[in-house]
C-alpha cells in the first residue's frame, strides 16, 4: 500500500515545485534582463534553487528515508536565493514574487527537515 502525503509533507512537496517553477523562470527572465541580473553566480543560484526544490519534492512524494535531510540543504538554498533576488528586486515583480516564493518554501522546508523517519 502506498504512502499517503500528510498535510505538510503535501503541502512542503507543493511549495518545493512552485518553487522550481519560479527560479526556472527567473533565470531565463533575467538572462533576458543581462547586467547584474545575468551574473554567472545569480543564474547559478537560480538554477541550484530550482534543482533543490525539484528533488525535495521528489524524495517526499516517494517518502524517501533522506527527504529531512535534502529539505534542510533546499531551505538552505531557498534562503540563499531568497535574499539574492530581494537584493535585485528595484520595483520588479517578478524577482519580488521569486524571492517571496522561495522563502516560502525555505520555512516549509525547515518544517520537514526537523520530521524523523525510519
Amino acid at each position: 500500500m502506498a504512502h499517503q502525503l500528510n498535510k505538510e509533507e503535501q503541502l512542503c512537496s507543493d511549495d518545493c515545485l512552485k518553487c522550481s517553477e519560479i527560479c526556472t523562470q527567473t533565470a531565463d527572465y533575467c538572462l533576458q534582463l543581462s547586467g547584474k541580473h545575468a551574473e554567472a553566480n545569480h543564474i547559478r543560484l537560480l538554477l541550484d534553487c530550482a534543482e533543490m526544490c525539484q528533488t525535495s519534492a521528489h524524495f517526499m512524494l516517494r517518502t524517501s528515508q533522506f527527504y529531512p535531510r535534502t529539505c534542510a540543504l533546499c531551505a538552505e538554498v531557498c534562503e540563499r536565493c531568497a535574499k539574492a533576488c530581494e537584493r535585485m528586486v528595484n520595483g520588479d515583480a517578478l524577482l519580488r514574487r521569486c524571492a517571496e516564493i522561495c522563502q516560502e518554501c525555505a520555512e516549509s522546508c525547515k518544517k520537514m527537515a526537523s520530521m524523523v523517519t525510519v
